[in-house]
């Protein structure tokens, strides 16, 4: 059994919230818009795996070291993962041309800083948006997703939330 956490959109932002929150998770993995690179970095030390895209805020730096689309397989379970994507029934073209070759089980974006876990019954996969954990943008709240995978199954899904974007919550 692996746990996973699932965050994006932090916007160059860490705090000791998301620090302990991550602790004692098998993998990390982010689905941009990371913002500086000094952000993620206690979290890719600490991590026993770290796995990243990057988003359209991400600079040539970022670029050289996390790719567009990730595809990787964890537990039998097959991943598919990029920033911007869309939504079932509204994929972009690039990405639902992923998911057809691909055929992930769960497909993964960030971009929209809103959370959504929801079934694409016409692609079989589960779709996930962990919405934002940073301070910049639209979203109120912010969300990251844990949850694990077990022989090939995805239990134990959470929606956690941070706090009001904008205000770091007191300990």
């Amino acid at each position: 059994m692996k746990r996973i956490a699932l965050i994006s959109d932090n916007h160059g932002y860490i705090g000791p919230d998301i620090l302990e929150l991550l602790e004692g998770q098998d993998e990390i993995w982010h689905a941009g818009d990371m913002g500086d690179l000094k952000s993620i970095e206690p979290l890719v030390k600490n991590a026993k795996v770290f796995r990243g895209v990057y988003g359209n805020i991400d600079t040539a730096d970022t670029r050289e070291l996390y790719p567009l689309n990730l595809d990787f397989e964890v537990e039998g379970v097959k991943v598919l993962m990029t920033h911007i994507g869309g939504y079932p029934g509204r994929y972009k073209t690039r990405v639902k041309a992923l998911i057809q070759k691909n055929k992930p089980d769960l497909y993964i974006c960030g971009h929209s800083h809103i959370l959504k876990v929801m079934r694409d019954h016409e692609n079989d996969l589960i779709h996930m948006n962990p919405g934002a954990y940073g301070h910049h943008g639209f979203h109120k709240i912010r969300t990251i997703l844990t949850f694990s995978i077990h022989q090939g199954k995805i239990i134990e899904l959470k929606a956690v939330e941070l706090g009001i974007r904008g205000r770091i919550k007191d300990k």
